[in-house]
């Protein structure tokens, strides 16, 4: 829930206003300073102007703002290697080149050479029609051999992709509507094979970018298939996730638009995400999965007694009627002292929702909570949920306000052993967007967006 009164002229120059030069300029005279405060802001205010570049697709802006996430990240000694690479991989090339498609007729060739090097299976994703192979390194075309075969009395189509490269797991099997069968396995000790067979004909186009093969299916069928199919297949399917959905029973969270009840939006949001994150392969539990009032203290030590790796409760802001149509978009916050009055304000209604729970706590004994790595790697988390709740939403709908990353003393999040982000979905008291809220379709478009955050924060991390 953010049932929180916001000092208009605040929202207008911070959440409205500012450009992404303003947001810049005013970066880069906190990063001069010598406090570590600004030095925060301003590396928050980068990261910030990243996601704004990646929505965008403005690289002028993305190397700007890498430029300046690497200089206030080393000043806050800050783990910066990966937007690093990043930025010289940017700078080092002037202009971005479409990967050239794969034909038969260059893997002809490729049947005669040997290649000793060890490419490895990092992990592999469905997305539309594509298969998405992600290796440890880059390949090259001749590590890729393409045939295909018809067996005429059984009427069957193979089409058969022979890699340099070698597994992480065993051999497996994918699935795909209109696609009788697809196997991926070990087929000799340097060969990794690739068998999608069916009894019709499939159109298969593919490309290798970097260390990615991409193949796309295209099949005539009279079934109506789903526009969109994401699923995930990982290395590592130990990862526990506990997902916390906002308020419930007693507690109605946020009352908005026409009477919507946040403890609703929330739990649906948060039982798509939990179907996803499970389908890919973690481990997920819920602090509540019906309309039931859960203590605060009581939701963190879920996911302390289950070791979980990762803590995210799922919330919708509200604004005092009068400013409704004036505020909307999604936010993250991860625990910290407030360094904001706007934060200070969400966290204060946030924190309502148990009264006797938050006796319990002085002032500092959320200090007593806070870890620095644990602050770090919260962060890091809140932009990785943000930045796929966004791309996502803006894939499919327009007008997906960017809130920003922030951080706040949020009581849900105190005593969490793990990574915790609290995630604000939109705002249940914006007309536009709370009819957006109840929608199943977004629902599920904002589950998978956060879901696709996790991905990349373990990818990362």
């Amino acid at each position: 829930m953010m049932h929180f009164f916001v000092v208009l002229v605040f929202i207008t120059t911070t959440l409205f206003g500012l450009s992404n030069n303003e947001i810049l300029n005013r970066a880069n005279i906190y990063i001069k300073t010598d406090t570590k405060s600004n030095q925060f802001r301003a590396y928050n205010d980068f990261k910030n102007l990243y996601l704004r570049s990646i929505i965008h697709d403005d690289e002028r802006l993305k190397k700007s703002a890498l430029k300046g996430i690497i200089h206030s990240g080393k000043k806050l000694h800050i783990d910066v290697i990966q937007y690093e690479k990043e930025y010289a991989s940017l700078t080092k090339r002037s202009s971005y080149q479409k990967p050239k498609l794969i034909t038969k007729k260059v893997f002809k060739k490729a049947k005669q050479i040997k290649i000793t090097s060890s490419h490895k299976l990092k992990n592999i994703s469905w997305y539309n029609d594509k298969l998405i192979l992600k290796f440890d390194k880059k390949l090259r075309k001749n590590q890729i051999n393409y045939f295909t075969l018809y067996n005429q009395k059984k009427k069957s189509y193979k089409y058969v992709f022979d890699i340099h490269a070698s597994m992480l797991s065993k051999s497996q099997m994918l699935r795909r509507e209109g696609i009788k069968r697809i196997k991926i396995a070990q087929y000799r000790l340097n060969t990794l094979r690739l068998v999608i067979e069916n009894n019709k004909k499939v159109k298969i186009r593919f490309n290798r970018n970097m260390n990615k093969l991409t193949i796309e299916m295209t099949i005539q069928s009279k079934k109506k298939r789903s526009k969109r199919i994401y699923t995930h297949i990982t290395k590592d399917k130990k990862k526990i996730i506990v997902i916390d959905a906002g308020h419930g029973g007693k507690d109605p969270g946020a009352i908005g638009y026409k009477r919507y009840r946040e403890k609703v939006v929330v739990l649906k949001i948060a039982q798509y995400l939990k179907k996803i994150l499970k389908y890919r392969g973690y481990k997920v539990y819920m602090t509540r999965d019906s309309d039931k009032f859960i203590k605060l203290s009581n939701r963190t030590a879920l996911a302390n007694k289950k070791s979980a790796n990762l803590f995210i409760s799922i919330h919708a802001n509200a604004v005092p009627k009068r400013n409704a149509k004036k505020a909307y978009g999604v936010e993250c916050y991860f625990l910290s002292p407030s360094r904001s009055g706007r934060a200070e304000k969400v966290a204060e209604q946030e924190n309502t929702a148990d009264i006797s729970e938050m006796n319990k706590y002085s002032k500092h004994s959320l200090f007593k909570f806070l870890n620095h790595a644990k602050t770090i790697a919260s962060h890091k988390l809140a932009i990785d949920l943000q930045r796929g709740m966004l791309g996502s939403l803006n894939a499919h709908y327009k007008g997906v306000n960017d809130g920003g990353v922030r951080e706040g003393p949020f009581w849900v999040l105190v005593g969490a052993q793990m990574p915790a982000v609290l995630v604000e979905v939109g705002f249940i008291t914006n007309p536009k967007e709370a009819k957006m809220l109840v929608n199943n379709s977004y629902r599920k478009r904002m589950a998978m967006g956060l879901a696709d955050g996790v991905e990349r924060y373990f990818e990362n991390n």
